[in-house]
């Protein structure tokens, strides 16, 4: 059959529409996305007769291109992930994982009608500022507090509400660069406020904060160093004599802690973090925290300190382009409120949880898991349970080696890498790393129920048959 005549063989639109399967489609799914996916499936047809190939029009094949297109249009975007990685805090991967009762709460006011900006005592306008602000104090010891939509906005409302055209004195040796981007010099331009820089990559004394100061002076900022320590010959103030100075100055004093952390981790063996607590005791004016690493909740920056400075943020023009939705408000409030009590916060939001679950318990859950995947994939891998290092992720307690078991995996007939994108293209999307040549599954990042979608996922992946 010549060109012309496979191109005459073409259906029209109208009449594949027509089709039982189709036209049943378009009944399931929006019209319009049925329609253009039968004008892209004709089209790519067209293209490759043009282009010289000489197989005859199917319109099976037609239909079930279709049918595909159209689910692909139809899936969403931004959706769920089983993170097998071991990283707690995944940023690519939406960071922390909600807790119930945070996920109850978005529901909730997401739903519904809501006190988002309504006095019910007063019947009259409130603000959202009111919504987690006590409960920020409470777990903080701050005297006032307020939420943004995330710590980079914290950091720019600060700057740019204690110190536009002003000074803002910095070490050297904090100017970090974080995830996508994020500099504390750029940050700092942007808020309309000059950079001081002070001391040396390594090494900054009291006096080098002490010498910068100057009736310009807007405010003296600690940026904590976030997904780098520097180690062997180094000195940093510590925050109780920088605030000290800056009491005695009259310059405000903000350090941006980057990760909250409201609980002490070193029980769990895990490093020594600054709870936003202790620098609140350590005379902090201002302390900034993201409420998505280490704390556990939804992206937010969280700004607590001084009731005079809060105030005065809160009243800045960007306090509002910056502010929370009412879903993520709610999620924030019920994570905090997890916090009044620790020992329920280690067991209920999920970060937490995976962060301090001991070593033994990940390492039977490993070996069952290992076994699982054994019987249920007959043998289509070589699988062994073996001890590795979990991270917490997120730009957080980067020296820190958590203890794990991962369950390792060599396929026999196909290649590391081959399964990897296997599990990552299925449904659902299952995200793990390749080590040596095998593929490893962390239980420390999974639930119970992501446990057995991993034995299924694994078994589509090598065609063993249910």
């Amino acid at each position: 059959m010549d060109t012309k005549a496979l191109l005459r063989a073409l259906p029209k639109t109208d009449e594949l529409l027509k089709r039982e399967d189709l036209s049943v489609l378009a009944t399931q799914q929006p019209r319009p996305v049925v329609v253009d996916a039968v004008r892209d499936a004709v089209e790519t047809v067209r293209a490759r007769i043009l282009a010289g190939d000489p197989t005859p029009v199917d319109e099976d094949d037609l239909a079930t291109e279709v049918a595909r297109l159209v689910a692909e249009r139809m899936r969403p975007s931004l959706r769920r992930v089983v993170n097998a990685t071991g990283i707690i805090v995944h940023t690519n991967l939406g960071r922390s994982v909600l807790s119930d009762s945070a996920l109850r709460a978005a529901l909730q006011v997401g739903g519904n009608y809501s006190t988002l900006e309504y006095d019910v005592e007063s019947g009259e306008r409130g603000s959202r500022h009111v919504h987690a602000e006590r409960l920020i104090c409470d777990v903080t010891g701050a005297e006032a507090a307020m939420a943004v939509n995330n710590n980079a906005a914290a950091v720019l409302l600060a700057i740019a509400g204690l110190a536009a055209r002003k000074e803002a004195i910095v070490s050297r040796g904090q100017l970090v660069e974080i995830g996508g981007s994020f500099r504390i010099p750029d940050v700092m331009r942007q808020s309309g406020a000059k950079m001081v820089e002070v001391g040396a990559t390594n090494k900054t004394h009291l006096r080098d904060y002490e010498q910068a100061i100057t009736p310009k002076t807007g405010l003296m900022l600690k940026v904590h160093s976030s997904n780098y320590r520097m180690v062997g010959f180094t000195e940093e103030v510590p925050l109780e004599e920088l605030s000290a100075l800056g009491r005695s100055s009259g310059v405000p004093v903000y350090e941006d802690q980057g990760s909250g952390v409201l609980i002490d981790l070193r029980p769990f063996g895990l490093p020594d973090e600054p709870t936003v607590r202790s620098s609140i005791e350590a005379g902090a004016d201002l302390v900034s925290v993201s409420g998505d690493k280490l704390l556990g909740g939804p992206q937010a920056g969280i700004l607590c300190g001084r009731r005079d400075i809060i105030d005065r943020l809160k009243k800045h023009p960007l306090a509002r382009a910056l502010r929370l939705d009412k879903m993520t408000l709610a999620a924030l409030e019920a994570t905090l409120r997890l916090y009044l009590d620790p020992a329920r916060a280690l067991v209920e939001i999920p970060t937490l949880g995976m962060l301090t679950a001991p070593a033994d318990t990940v390492r039977s859950r490993a070996h069952a898991l290992a076994a699982r995947i054994s019987v249920r994939c007959d043998g289509a891998y070589v699988v062994v349970a073996m001890p590795d290092i979990a991270r917490a992720g997120g730009g957080a307690l980067p020296m820190a080696d958590i203890p794990t078991t991962v369950v390792t995996l060599e396929p026999r007939t196909m290649s590391a890498n081959e399964l990897e994108e296997r599990l990552r293209l299925g449904e659902p999307c299952v995200v793990t790393r390749i080590k040596d040549g095998r593929v490893l599954v962390d239980p420390r990042t999974l639930t119970a129920a992501e446990e057995g979608e991993i034995v299924e996922a694994l078994a589509r992946a090598a065609g063993v048959d249910g």
